[in-house]
C-alpha cells in the first residue's frame, strides 16, 4: 500500500514540481516576510544566518528521515504542526521513499511542499562511525571576501569638516566557515562598515567588528554545543529571542516562534548575539540548556546629574563606529548574561521554564519621557517564563507565560488548526503588561520588542482548488501606556487579503490588499498636550512570476499605498519594477531589474525586496520620486571559485541634495558597487 501511494504522488508531483535554475534562494513569501519586518523595525536587518543555511541546504539536503523536530524548525516556511504531523506520519509508515510522499503527510498541501523541495532528500544516512569521522574530515571549507562602496562622495568624507568620517568608504566584508551538514560548524567573520577605519586609528587592529563560532549536535547525550558566538531562543520570544523571527504577513500559519534554543551565530551583524558557551543536554524526555555570555556593547554614555556617576541611556544596534563620538560610544559596556532552560518532551506535548540575567557594568538610565516611565534600568535585569506545546490530532497549541525582575507579567497564546485538507486557521492572543519588559524579547506582536500590548490575531488559509489559494488575516491591538509619539492610551487594527494564482509550474501571480488603522499624535495643533488622531493607511500590491525557460524568469511589481487617503495631509506612493534573471551559460547568470518610485513622504514610504550576491540581500525604503536599477552577476570561474558583482543605482528626479547629515550627497544619483569572491576548498 505504501508503495502504491508513492507512485500515485510521484505522478501527481510530476505536475506541480520544478527545479528552477535561476538563483533565487528563498521562497517568494519569505522575500515578503523581510520586508514586513524592515516595515516594522524601520532600520537594516543585517542577520545572513538563515540565508546562509538555506544555501547550505540547497548544496546538501537534509534528510526528512532522520531529520529532528529541531533541524525542521530551521526553515521558516514550516509550521510546527507540519513538523509533528510529519513525524507522526513516520511513527507509523516508517521511512518516506521519497519526498513527494510528503503529499500524504496530513496539512502537507502543494505550495508548502514546493517551498521546501529544493532543501531536502530521503537518502539512507551514513552509518555513526563514518560520521564521526565525517564531522572533521567531509565538511565544505569555504573563504569569502566582499567590498561594497558607494560611489557618490558623501559629506562625512570632508576632512575639513570639524567632524567627518574616519575611514574610507568601503565596506568589507571576510567570512571563513566549515559546515559538515548540520552536525558541525565553526568560523570568523570580520566586518568593517563605510567610513571606520581600518588597521589605524581606533581600529588599529584591522576589522572593526570580528566574531567567532564553534558550534556542534548530537555528541551522544549532549544534543548542542556552543562556542564563541551564538544566539539563544526562549518560548515564544517574551523573554529572549536572537534569532531571525518574522512578524505578520501572507504567511498567516507562521505565527509561532519556532527554533533550536541554542543556535550558532555567523552573521556580520554587531548585536543581539551572545559571547561565552551554551550545551544543551537531552537524557530520554528531559532536555536541559545552560549558557554564560560576557561581552562588550555600545550604549549612549551620558552621566547622572544627581550622582554625578556614569551611565548609557540607550543601547546602540547599527554597528556604526566612524565618527570620534560614536567610537567613543564603542564597547564602553561589559554585559554579562547567564540562563538556561529545562524542557521535558513526549510524543505530543512539551513544558519548558525559562530564565535569563543581565548585568552592566555602568547602569542603564533612559530620557526621562513620560513614555519610558517603566523603561528597564539600572545595573541588572532578568526574565523568567514558562512555555508549552501540545497536539491534539489536527490543532497544535503553544504559548508562553513570563515575568520580569519586578514580577509584571506577559502572556502569549495560539493555536495551528488544520480545519480541512482546504482549509487552515491560525490564533494568537497576547497580553503584555504595559511594565513589563525584556532587555532582547521578540514575540509575534504588533511592537518590535514585547511590552505594553494587548491583541488577539487570526489568520486563515484556503485552498478553494490546486490553482488558487486565499490567506488573510485580522489584528486587533491595544496599548493601555504611552508609546513614542503617542501620548495617551491607544489602539488599532491592522487587516491583509492576498489572492494567489499558480497554475502551472511557470507562472505564479498574487495580489495583496493591506489595511492599517492606528493612532498616533495629533502633528498639527496648538494645545499643550497632543491628542490622539487615526490615519489609515492603505496598501496595495500586484506581483507575478514567470519562467519563460530554464534559464530566464522576469517577475514584476506595480504596488501603490494612501496614507490618511481624505485628510488633507494625505499622502501616497507608487513602485513598480519589472526583472529579468537570465543563465545563458552554463558558468554564467544575471539577473537586472528596472524600477520607477513616487511617494509624498516618509508615511507613503515602500520597501522592496532586491536580489544581491550571495547570502546578501538588500531591502531599500522607496521616498520621493525617482528610478532604480541593479544588476546583478556571478561567474563560476572554477568549481572552486566564484565571482559575484553587484551595481545598483538610484536617480531622483527633482533632487540636488540625497540623504542628510554626514551621508549627504550632492546631485540626484546614488551608485553602489559590490564586489565578492567565495572559494571552496
Amino acid at each position: 500500500m505504501k508503495y502504491f501511494l508513492y507512485i500515485i504522488s510521484f505522478a501527481a508531483c510530476e505536475l506541480f514540481f520544478t527545479k528552477k535554475l535561476m538563483a533565487q534562494t528563498i521562497p517568494l513569501t519569505t522575500e515578503q516576510q523581510l520586508e514586513n519586518l524592515t516595515d516594522v523595525q524601520e532600520g537594516d536587518i543585517e542577520d545572513d544566518q538563515y540565508l546562509q543555511q538555506l544555501q547550505y541546504y540547497r548544496q546538501h539536503p537534509l534528510n526528512i528521515n532522520t531529520a529532528t523536530a529541531d533541524d525542521f524548525r530551521q526553515f521558516r516556511f514550516i509550521t510546527d504542526l507540519h513538523i509533528q504531523n510529519l513525524l507522526q506520519y513516520r511513527r507509523v509508515f516508517g521511512n518516506l521513499v521519497s519526498i513527494y510522499e510528503l503529499q500524504a503527510v496530513p496539512t502537507w498541501d502543494i505550495t508548502t511542499i514546493r517551498k521546501i523541495q529544493l532543501y531536502i532528500t530521503t537518502e539512507d544516512p551514513i552509518n555513526l562511525k563514518e560520521e564521526m569521522l565525517s564531522r572533521l574530515q567531509k565538511g565544505e571549507h569555504y573563504f569569502l571576501v566582499r567590498a561594497s562602496r558607494v560611489l557618490e562622495k558623501q559629506r562625512g568624507y570632508d576632512t575639513s569638516l570639524n567632524t567627518h568620517y574616519l575611514g574610507s568608504p568601503y565596506r568589507l566584508l571576510f567570512r571563513y566557515k566549515y559546515q559538515y551538514k548540520n552536525l558541525l560548524q565553526y568560523g570568523l567573520t570580520a566586518d568593517k562598515d563605510a567610513g571606520e577605519a581600518f588597521f589605524k586609528g581606533a581600529q588599529s587592529k584591522g576589522f572593526d567588528h570580528y566574531s567567532f563560532h564553534f558550534f556542534a549536535r548530537q555528541l551522544g547525550i549532549i544534543k548542542s554545543l556552543a562556542i564563541g558566538d551564538f544566539t539563544i531562543n526562549l518560548g515564544q520570544g517574551l523573554t529572549q529571542w536572537s534569532s531571525l523571527a518574522f512578524k505578520k504577513g501572507s504567511e498567516v500559519m507562521s505565527i509561532k516562534r519556532q527554533a533550536p534554543i541554542l543556535n550558532p551565530f555567523s552573521s556580520a551583524a554587531e548585536f543581539n548575539f551572545n559571547r561565552g558557551a551554551g550545551v544543551t543536554i537531552k537524557k530520554g524526555s528531559i532536555e536541559a540548556t545552560a549558557f554564560g555570555s560576557y561581552q562588550k556593547i555600545s550604549g549612549n554614555a551620558i552621566v547622572d546629574t544627581v550622582t554625578n556617576e556614569e551611565a548609557f541611556s540607550s543601547l546602540l544596534t547599527s554597528g556604526l563606529h566612524r565618527t570620534p563620538s560614536e567610537i567613543a560610544d564603542r564597547n564602553n559596556i561589559d554585559q554579562t548574561a547567564f540562563g538556561g532552560n529545562v524542557t521535558y518532551q513526549s510524543s505530543f506535548f512539551k513544558v519548558g521554564l525559562n530564565a535569563i540575567t543581565y548585568r552592566f557594568s555602568k547602569p542603564l538610565q533612559k530620557n526621562d519621557e513620560p513614555y519610558n516611565k517603566f523603561a528597564i534600568s539600572g545595573e541588572h535585569w532578568a526574565n523568567y517564563s514558562v512555555d508549552y506545546s501540545f497536539t491534539r490530532r489536527n490543532v497544535h497549541f503553544f504559548g508562553e507565560a513570563a515575568a520580569d525582575k519586578n514580577f509584571y507579567k506577559a502572556f502569549v497564546n495560539g493555536a495551528l488548526i488544520s480545519i480541512d485538507p482546504k482549509i487552515d486557521v491560525s490564533l494568537l492572543y497576547r497580553n503584555i503588561h504595559q511594565a513589563y519588559q525584556s532587555l532582547y524579547g521578540n514575540a509575534f506582536t504588533e511592537s518590535f520588542r514585547p511590552s505594553n500590548e494587548k491583541g488577539f490575531y487570526t489568520g486563515v488559509t484556503i485552498r478553494p482548488a490546486s490553482t488558487w489559494r486565499i490567506d488573510a488575516y485580522a489584528d486587533f491591538y491595544r496599548f493601555s501606556y504611552l508609546k513614542f509619539r503617542v501620548d495617551a492610551p491607544s489602539q488599532g487594527r491592522d487587516y491583509l487579503l492576498q489572492l494567489t494564482y499558480n497554475p502551472n509550474k511557470q507562472f505564479e501571480l498574487y495580489t495583496r490588499f493591506r489595511n492599517e488603522h492606528k493612532q498616533i499624535n495629533e502633528s498639527e495643533t496648538d494645545s499643550v498636550t497632543h491628542f490622539l488622531v487615526v490615519k489609515p493607511r492603505h496598501n496595495w500590491r500586484l506581483h507575478f512570476s514567470y519562467l519563460i525557460s530554464p534559464s530566464l524568469t522576469i517577475k514584476a511589481r506595480t504596488e501603490a499605498v494612501w496614507y490618511n487617503k481624505k485628510e488633507k495631509e494625505s499622502e501616497r506612493g507608487f513602485l513598480t519594477y519589472i526583472e529579468g534573471a537570465f543563465k545563458p551559460t552554463r558558468n554564467l547568470s544575471a539577473n537586472l531589474r528596472l524600477q520607477y518610485f513616487e511617494t509624498d513622504g516618509f508615511d507613503s514610504r515602500i520597501y522592496a525586496y532586491e536580489s544581491d550576491v550571495l547570502y546578501s540581500y538588500s531591502i531599500p525604503v522607496f521616498l520621493d520620486k525617482g528610478f532604480r536599477y541593479y544588476l546583478n552577476m556571478n561567474y563560476d570561474v572554477s568549481k572552486k571559485l566564484t565571482v559575484w558583482l553587484r551595481f545598483a543605482q538610484t536617480i531622483y528626479r527633482d533632487q540636488d541634495i540625497i540623504g542628510s547629515g554626514l551621508d549627504e550627497i550632492s546631485g540626484n544619483k546614488r551608485t553602489e558597487v559590490k564586489v565578492q569572491l567565495r572559494y571552496i576548498l
